[in-house]
């Protein structure tokens, strides 16, 4: 990698840009600022190096023209050529973590526990590849993806985020996902970026943001290891955890930053905070900055604070509490990844070949996503081979998720926490229309009223969760419990999903609908949409056959495909299914 990442002439072409750069222009390359709190003057006044988006904030109308106007006007400022400063072309982020999912008619993709469940890293692949195009056709750049934790808890509300608690299988998605997203660093590829660096999936209880207490050995021997094939593929960016490991804040941890990631790895890009997250380093925000600076975090990304971060930059650069060394070697480190991937010769947005393309939503990108429905459902109960039903049967459709292209495509969608209806997920197909498009004979009953055993052989019930980003995510107890461990520093004290992985408790309504149906002797096919396994020792008990569906995203039409056999089951398990006492392992799939 490191050859090809920083050849001789690349190497000249930053150090000259380098000798030319004010202090103040090498720490405004050092900040990313979310869009809702930078102009474009900001950018060119304080040599800004990157925006983002946070999830769920878009400009505009939220079109694919909005989002390329706003890169276009932040791309000009950047170009800015002036006494005192050095054109240096911006790097706009976002979480497109699931398809390009943060803007209106994307293509949502089943979120990673689904890809787990579908053993097949050619599909990941190709998704990868389709989400750069659609990421591109915004005019944006860089996408935070892939996520490689490797789950171990259940609880955390960062589950479906995780392919898998088997690091094997994580590690198998990592090159393929990346070779997806940047290709050949080319005019169809993105800069990815290998998350959380390190160990977000191990935290006691799930906690998020917790604490995973780990030797080093198990520490590289699951969670390290999907980062190896991600680095050898040639990632560009790796973001920083924010959690700890063995009771240190990875944001501050500098043997892992630095002598492990950089030194011992070999990683040449450069490596970005997470949200805010040198602020947990210390009550002090300048004591906080020099924290994460000194460990190896080379880009801060700030929500709002963005000024007084550059300023407390510039403040440690003028007085050597972050050594002129370290500060050239995160401005140098960004420097190379936009050249590495070309940014110095692209046209600005507007003109780049994918901001004049219509592929936002295509339909050979939904019909990927589709295939990946299709192969992401597991078969976990299938009493007297209900399934696949006959589409020309009576079936009734129930279930508070059966109709709802919002909690079927989960968090991180549109908003951060996702969002609930049809309303905001423009195109593709809830599970319901996907049945009423191929069964003439189905109807429509979200609590189950209409069940009637003279008008119904059969009844499809689509429970589950609602929508659920990180921390909210979270299974823990009650209260005021704050998310993460922070020795110092701000903590973010957000309210958990629930106390319990039992459905029954979590969701009564389910169980409420299934029963419903059952007094009235229709057999029922369970679809269970959800970030994570659930207890459902109760649910399938009162059904004939169950489904996993994970969060399929916004092509709902795969779902029918399988239940109707014009597709058979081949979704395995990514994770143990809990109950009681133990279930179904990982691999399990009728």
């Amino acid at each position: 990698m490191s050859a090809h990442f920083a050849d001789r002439e690349a190497v000249a072409f930053v150090d000259a840009l380098l000798a030319r750069m004010s202090v103040e222009q090498k720490v405004g390359q050092m900040i990313q600022g979310e869009r809702m709190a930078v102009t474009p003057d900001d950018v060119s006044t304080h040599h800004l190096g990157s925006i983002l988006s946070g999830g769920g904030s878009a400009p505009g109308g939220n079109q694919p023209a909005d989002w390329i106007a706003m890169n276009d006007a932040y791309w000009m400022a950047s170009m800015t050529d002036a006494p005192g400063r050095a054109p240096i072309p911006i790097l706009y982020g976002v979480d497109a973590v699931h398809g390009h999912a943060n803007v209106l008619g994307a293509t949502v993709f089943p979120h990673n526990i689904g890809l787990g469940a579908a053993r097949d890293a050619e599909l990941v692949e190709r998704i990868a590849r389709i989400t750069a195009r659609e990421v591109l056709a915004t005019g944006v750049d860089w996408t935070f993806a892939p996520t490689l934790a490797v789950a171990q808890h259940l609880y955390w509300g960062r589950t479906y985020e995780s392919f898998s608690d088997d690091h094997a299988l994580v590690t198998s998605y990592a090159a393929p996902m990346v070779r997806g997203l940047q290709g050949d660093l080319g005019r169809d590829s993105v800069i990815a970026c290998a998350k959380h660096w390190i160990g977000d999936g191990g935290t006691t209880g799930g906690r998020d943001q917790g604490n995973t207490v780990i030797t080093e050995p198990e520490l590289e021997r699951v969670h390290m290891a999907p980062y190896l094939p991600a680095l050898a593929e040639g990632v560009l960016t790796v973001m920083a955890s924010f959690n700890s490991i063995n009771g240190v804040k990875c944001h501050g941890n500098k043997y892992l930053l630095t002598d492990v990631l950089k030194h011992r790895l070999g990683f040449q890009g450069f490596v970005v905070s997470d949200w805010d997250g040198v602020d947990y380093l210390s009550e002090d925000p300048a004591e906080a900055v020099a924290l994460a600076a000194n460990a190896g975090v080379d880009m801060f990304m700030v929500s709002v604070e963005w000024k007084r971060c550059l300023d407390l930059l510039l403040q440690h650069a003028n007085d050597g509490t972050i050594p002129m060394s370290r500060i050239d070697d995160a401005v140098r480190r960004i420097l190379l990844v936009k050249h590495r991937y070309g940014l110095f010769t692209r046209p600005r947005p507007a003109e780049r070949y994918w901001s004049q393309q219509s592929c936002l939503g295509a339909p050979e990108h939904r019909a990927v996503a589709r295939e990946a429905v299709r192969k992401s459902l597991v078969l976990l109960q299938n009493n007297n081979a209900l399934v696949p039903l006959n589409r020309d049967a009576r079936i009734l459709v129930a279930g508070k998720n059966a109709h709802n292209r919002g909690h079927q495509c989960g968090g991180f969608t549109v908003a951060w926490q996702g969002t609930s209806g049809n309303d905001f997920i423009v195109g593709g197909t809830s599970i319901w229309e996907g049945i009423q498009a191929v069964a003439p004979n189905a109807t429509l009953s979200e609590d189950g009223t209409l069940a009637n055993a003279q008008q119904h052989d059969v009844a499809i019930v689509v429970i589950g969760e609602r929508p659920y980003a990180e921390g909210m995510g979270d299974i823990r107890p009650a209260g005021a419990v704050p998310v993460g461990s922070s020795p110092a520093g701000k903590t973010a004290d957000l309210a958990a999903y629930g106390q319990t992985l039992e459905l029954s408790i979590l969701h009564p309504e389910d169980l409420a609908t299934i029963n419903t149906i059952r007094a009235q002797g229709i057999p029922v096919v369970a679809v269970l949409v959800s970030g994570r396994p659930l207890i459902v020792d109760d649910e399938l008990a009162a059904t004939d056959a169950f489904i996993a569906a994970w969060l399929p995203g916004s092509e709902g039409q795969g779902v029918a495909d399988v239940l109707f056999g014009d597709y058979p089951f081949t979704g395995v398990l990514p994770f143990p299914w809990p109950r009681m006492a133990p279930r179904w392992p990982r691999g399990f799939g009728l």
